[in-house]
């Protein structure tokens, strides 16, 4: 009777290949950029979508918040069935920006097809999650099929930088319960064998190295925070990599990583001394390490630069420790990998990643939750796009979640 139901449901999906295709052109052609990157939020987005929902008979939740910006952040959630435990497909509405035009062949936000792709900015990041999930929920509707756990969509704002209004407001409402289960369709790989169960703690430092500006012919005047910058970043790099070298075979690359990124303008001209010099760092740190302590060890090699006289401000950019991964042998872990083996006919393989999604924050609270997609690696670049039939046999495996 199962294998029956997965028939219908495989089969209810494949006949929506190309209304799933134009929604997602619509969805597309409506920006979703948030005013942190000269956009206006998700507010017409969440609008097009929920009208869509509508139209399937799903009574529709909204939740919108002011940003900072006075513009209104929407998050849309539906559930479907009776059961007493919710698996939830969390994907988010927001994009970032389309970056230099040029770059694009076509329109950003005209998507259109190409040899079996769609393109346009949002597409894969994260459209294909939206609307893979919307439809997994009208396959099960329409063959009205006996499901095991109550079918929850949540699609969110905001992720794209920092989910103040998105599921961090979300989880303040208390829609998502201790014992629910999440799945956040927003990192994987191209054959849909990458199940994403642990990420990696991620800290970016910029230090702030103050000397003091003199002419370039008397050097001795003064101190070359420029100088004393370039030693105290290759001392750092020297230590943290041997210090924080534990191998988890679980990560690619499995490694902790410690990057020196950015750096800003010193001085205008070469023949100056720059009194000030600013660099940043951005570090990935395998769950084994405390961030605290990384941020210790720092520390007390630039107090080692200040004794010789520089003064060096460290501060923390931007921060988010660990989370105690997702077990491989939770529900949810298991489940994934059975529906991805049934629809893909390949078994999937349980991995961490050094970027960050959201699962963070349900794992902060102790909710298992597993990243998973079938997604090729151009979320953030131009001529982004997804693979429709990845985008279809998505929409499969969230429905078999529920079988």
């Amino acid at each position: 009777m199962i294998g029956e139901a997965k028939k219908r449901v495989s089969a209810e999906i494949d006949s929506y290949r190309d209304e799933m295709v134009d929604a997602m052109k619509k969805m597309i052609a409506v920006k979703a950029i948030s005013p942190e990157s000269g956009g206006l939020g998700e507010a017409r987005r969440a609008d097009m979508l929920k009208k869509l929902l509508d139209r399937m008979d799903n009574k529709v939740s909204r939740y919108d918040y002011k940003d900072d910006s006075g513009a209104t952040r929407s998050n849309l959630i539906v559930t479907y069935g009776n059961a007493t435990r919710t698996i939830w497909i969390l994907s988010h509405m927001d994009t970032v920006a389309e970056g230099d035009r040029s770059l694009w062949h076509h329109d950003p936000f005209d998507a259109y097809e190409k040899s079996g792709r769609l393109y346009g900015r949002g597409t894969s990041d994260n459209g294909q999650g939206v609307i893979s999930s919307i439809f997994a929920l009208k396959a099960l509707e329409h063959t009205n099929v006996r499901t095991n756990y109550r079918v929850g969509i949540a699609l969110v704002a905001d992720e794209e930088v920092g989910s103040k209004y998105g599921v961090r407001a979300l989880l303040k409402e208390g829609i998502f319960k201790r014992n629910d289960m999440i799945v956040v369709p927003d990192s994987g790989n191209s054959d849909g064998t990458d199940i994403e169960i642990a990420e990696k703690g991620i800290l970016w430092l910029k230090f702030t190295v103050k000397g003091k500006q003199v002419h370039a012919s008397t050097p001795g005047e003064g101190l070359n925070a420029y100088r004393v910058a370039t030693n105290l970043l290759v001392e750092l790099d020297s230590m943290l990599h041997k210090k924080y070298d534990y191998k988890d075979p679980l990560f690619e690359p499995n490694v902790s990583t410690f990057e020196m990124t950015k750096h800003e303008k010193n001085v205008d001209s070469v023949n100056i001394v720059p009194g000030v010099d600013t660099f940043y760092m951005d570090c990935r740190v395998l769950p084994k390490y405390k961030l605290d302590r990384i941020i210790a060890d720092i520390n007390k090699v630039t107090r080692k630069y200040e004794k010789k006289g520089a003064k060096i401000r460290v501060q923390v950019y931007n921060r988010e420790d660990p989370a105690k991964p997702t077990s491989s042998s939770s529900e949810i872990a298991r489940i994934i990998e059975k529906a991805v083996l049934a629809v893909k006919g390949k078994k999937g393989r349980f991995v961490g990643i050094g970027g960050g999604t959201v699962a963070k924050y349900f794992r902060d609270l102790g909710i298992p939750a597993v990243v998973w997609a079938t997604l090729p690696d151009n979320a953030h670049q131009p001529n982004e796009y997804l693979v429709i039939d990845d985008m279809v046999s998505d929409a499969k495996v969230f429905a078999m979640l529920f079988l």
